[in-house]
């Protein structure tokens, strides 16, 4: 399919269906005629082609109800590709329409107290009990775990085998007795995140992605798409923090200085480098699924993030340091660039431990990238049961 046919697609779509009416109807329809996510197979609100065809029809949908993703962008950009790749039919039609049109929400229960940059040493426990598993454990920093209805969820299935071997891959049904989600105060006044702890939770066998005991190959899909879904997406030239720097920068002249204008210069280049390298990434995705590359897009993301507004804070001065509300709230969603440049400053110390944290993308980067010696590790064919803790 041509990119003139994907856009009369689009336009035929848009005249039939008014964007003013209902909007969850509106996203519905959407899906269903194939224009959710084009590069998804047809009858998944996809139409089997060219993953870069997406902006055809977006650029045709424009104005018409969208997607909020700050508070879908768990399912959006991580659980829809990893349920494509490994759930059965069944759980493709149950799952991915609601998931799309913002129905249902998600989230991650991956990390854990005792497991966060190590994800493999991780404690939860499923045992099978006929078509049901019975999960116990902790998860912690878990995004948006106080108003979604789904999670994907990474649990030791046998003990006896070395820690990556054991693991099996769920969807986790966040209304389940026994699920209890408790906030965790940021250093923003905020609690987009939680702590949630699993209690006798019984989850049907259908609600399984890929075999038992391979969960660790399943969620490294999931974490490679959630890389490239933090550091890789789109921004057009002077996007992002790049373009609220520069545009303080524009606006208020009597804060310049000779420093600031070289570290703005230098923040520019490498957000432009970014930018591209981000451009190429999504390039080679188009042809495939998106490999240990993401890990360095993230990593760049992250660290170019934190410098660009820390930057801003400074060269606003005294305005810089004021902030606009320390009061502790639940969020519904992030909103960075609705915020101030204190709120921007704060919430970017968590891009570099977000998503996996520097160190740990720096040795993917090393090892899987670059082809450098792989760090010494001791307990790779040790059973986890035996491992310290």
């Amino acid at each position: 399919m041509t990119a003139e046919e994907v856009e009369s697609l689009a336009r035929e779509f848009l005249a039939a269906h008014d964007p003013g009416g209902d909007r969850l109807e509106f996203l519905r329809a959407r899906f269903d005629a194939g224009l959710a996510w084009v590069h998804f197979p047809a009858g998944l609100g996809g139409l089997g082609v060219h993953r870069e065809l997406q902006q055809v029809v977006e650029r045709v949908l424009a104005g018409t109800p969208q997607l909020d993703t700050g508070v879908q962008g768990i399912g959006l950009g991580m659980a829809a590709p990893t349920i494509l790749a490994f759930g059965t039919e069944e759980q493709k039609k149950r799952f991915l329409r609601p998931l799309w049109t913002g129905e249902e929400i998600w989230c991650q229960l991956f990390s854990e107290p005792g497991a966060g940059s190590d994800l493999a040493t991780l404690a939860t426990r499923a045992v099978r009990d006929g078509d049901e598993w019975v999960v116990d454990g902790q998860k912690v920093w878990t995004s948006g775990a106080h108003h979604s209805r789904w999670a994907i969820l990474v649990a030791r299935t046998d003990a006896e085998v070395p820690k990556h071997r054991g693991l099996t891959y769920f969807v986790c049904d966040m209304h389940a007795p026994g699920v209890d989600v408790r906030p965790l105060r940021q250093i923003t006044g905020e609690a987009e995140f939680n702590e949630v702890f699993l209690t006798g939770v019984r989850l049907g066998d259908d609600l399984r992605l890929g075999e038992v005991g391979d969960g660790w190959r399943v969620a490294q899909m999931t974490l490679m798409n959630e890389r490239v879904a933090i550091g890789g997406a789109p921004v057009r030239r002077g996007g992002g923090m790049a373009g609220v720097v520069a545009e303080t920068w524009r606006s208020r002249p009597e804060l310049r200085t000779h420093d600031l204008h070289r570290r703005l210069l230098r923040l520019w280049v490498e957000a432009e480098v970014t930018r591209l390298a981000g451009a190429r990434l999504r390039e080679q995705l188009a042809a495939g699924q998106p490999g240990p590359e993401g890990s360095g897009m993230k990593l760049s993301f992250a660290s170019l993030n934190q410098a660009l507004s820390g930057l801003d804070v400074e060269l606003r001065g005294e305005e810089g340091l004021e902030y606009d509300d320390w009061s502790f709230r639940r969020s519904d969603s992030v909103d960075f660039f609705g915020r101030g440049a204190g709120y921007r400053y704060l919430r970017a110390k968590g891009n570099s431990i977000e998503g996996g944290t520097s160190e740990i993308l720096r040795n993917i980067v090393a090892e899987r990238v670059l082809g450098l010696p792989s760090e010494p590790r001791v307990d790779k064919d040790v059973p986890w049961k035996d491992l310290p803790r």
